[in-house]
């Protein structure tokens, strides 16, 4: 069964490039990112682990954890951290998972149950190309699959985690290509009579159900 929003993030333990862990105790009370790879060395993926490297301030700045992990052993890792630090400036400063048996892979269900390590070519590495954003709750909050020729937006990573972190303390939705400062919508579960005590000085509401309000402090 496919993973969806609101699923619990499977727990597994894995060996990384920082030792081995348990996935939901390595997460603690933090919020996480996880980003998989099909290989090792491989052009698209070498200049995401460096962009990786180059933001995380960002995301330690909103209580972040980035995790990435590669179809290959740990023991390749190393000489691909080699190269990214050479060719992108950046030197991978988070933990590097290897999944050569492919077990998260499948229990993620980026890969089919009848994939076998050691085997796969490029058409069958397609599909470990994920983000998962996992909340303290250790719930999934994002799922976002690309394909392997276009790099991914981590930009974009980062606003949604601000839109999540947000409307998780706020009763808020946040609009379209919304950013952090920008108004944002009254929730649809919060009717009027509530929505009056939390904003005394009202809203915008060019519909009864679009309230616009401007960024909680």
């Amino acid at each position: 069964m496919s993973l969806r929003i609101g699923d619990t993030a499977p727990d597994f333990e894995a060996d990384t490039t920082e030792g081995h862990i348990r996935f939901h105790n390595w997460i603690g009370d933090k919020w996480a990112v996880l980003f998989s790879h099909p290989k090792d060395f491989t052009p698209v993926c070498t200049t995401e682990l460096g962009y990786m490297a180059r933001v995380k301030p960002e995301f330690d700045r909103r209580n972040v954890k980035i995790i990435g992990l590669s179809a290959d052993p740990v023991a390749s890792h190393a000489g691909w951290a080699r190269d990214i630090e050479e060719t992108q400036g950046s030197a991978v400063n988070y933990p590097m998972i290897g999944d050569s048996d492919l077990k998260i892979a499948k229990l993620y269900n980026m890969l089919p149950a009848e994939a076998v390590p050691g085997q796969r070519t490029a058409s069958d590495n397609l599909t470990v190309r994920n983000v998962f954003v996992v909340g303290p709750d250790k719930k999934i909050k994002l799922i976002l699959v690309y394909p392997m020729t276009t790099g991914r937006n981590f930009d974009e990573v980062l606003r949604v985690i601000d839109s999540l972190q947000l409307t998780a303390k706020h009763k808020v939705a946040t609009p379209a290509n919304w950013k952090h400062g920008e108004d944002v919508i009254i929730a649809g579960s919060v009717n009027d009579e509530e929505a009056k005590k939390q904003y005394p000085g009202g809203w915008k509401a060019p519909k009864p159900y679009l309230r616009i309000v401007p960024h909680p402090k």
